[in-house]
């Protein structure tokens, strides 16, 4: 790449990220002022410091506690139950003898590729007729059959490059298809299983559709729900308050990716 090349892409770079940069300094600046100072209009600098009582009345108002810990556990547990079948699935697809694994790699695949609110209305139906409706269980089950597919897709990629050499020396050693997959190629996919695990916390994290749409008890629902129940109160609490509590909630999601932000991108680097 040539000297040209270089200056426009780190000019790109730049843009970019300050395109980006820009709505966050405005949440975080307008998060910082105090609820009864906000005159309706954005600020562009922090004049004074009422960040900790706009997050106690987010807190309070919003009952983020509760809902920040539903949305951890829903995280953690449908993330790992998640990247151990896409595993699993992964090695079926990449290791197992069988024909159509092309078609199998695409029947799992093609479930990122369509839009989440195309799955509300069926899924509400039989949540509705079946129990699940505003229950732990059908937010485990739903997240979980949601972060399969781009975790198959991430794992995959993985176990493809790996040689073949390694399952054939095992077997020839009497090892089986189950000890291959424990003892060789989960160990060895330790980054694509840690970059998929990664992205699926902070997704479901992230969560808002099937939380709002499947949820409605405080002790069932995800925090981006309360988020949203939070904004419904916007005109007692302020969008001081609603931006202090959006700063709040990501806060756990952000220091998840920065712990784990060099596995993630060796991970992606390599996979995808």
């Amino acid at each position: 790449m040539n000297r040209g090349m270089r200056i426009l892409r780190g000019a790109l770079v730049v843009v970019l990220a300050v395109v980006w940069f820009v709505p966050t300094w405005l949440l975080i600046v307008n998060a910082f002022t105090p609820n009864a100072e906000y005159t309706g209009h954005a600020v562009w600098w922090p004049t004074r410091f009422g960040l900790l009582s706009n997050w106690q009345s987010a807190w309070e108002v919003a009952n983020l506690g509760p809902a920040m810990l539903n949305s951890f556990v829903y995280a953690v547990v449908c993330g790992a139950l998640a990247v151990l079948a896409a595993a699993l699935a992964g090695y079926a697809a990449t290791a197992l003898p069988g024909r159509g694994k092309t078609l199998i790699f695409w029947l799992i695949y093609s479930g990122s590729l369509f839009p989440m609110q195309a799955f509300l209305r069926p899924l509400f139906s039989a949540y509705a007729g079946t129990g699940l409706y505003d229950s732990r269980l059908g937010l485990y089950l739903v997240y979980t059959a949601t972060c399969v597919p781009f975790s198959f897709f991430i794992i995959r990629n993985h176990m493809v490059g790996m040689p073949h050499e390694i399952s054939e020396a095992a077997q020839m050693d009497g090892a089986s298809w189950w000890t291959v997959f424990a003892r060789f190629y989960l160990p060895l996919s330790r980054s694509a299983l840690l970059a998929a695990f990664v992205f699926q916390f902070v997704w479901v994290w992230n969560e808002l559709l099937f939380g709002i749409t499947l949820s409605f008890n405080e002790n069932v629902r995800p925090v981006m729900a309360a988020l949203a129940g939070l904004q419904s109160n916007y005109g007692t609490v302020g969008p001081p308050v609603v931006l202090a509590g959006a700063l709040l909630v990501s806060l756990p999601a952000v220091i998840v990716f920065l712990v784990f932000q060099r596995a993630f991108v060796s991970g992606l680097k390599t996979n995808i």
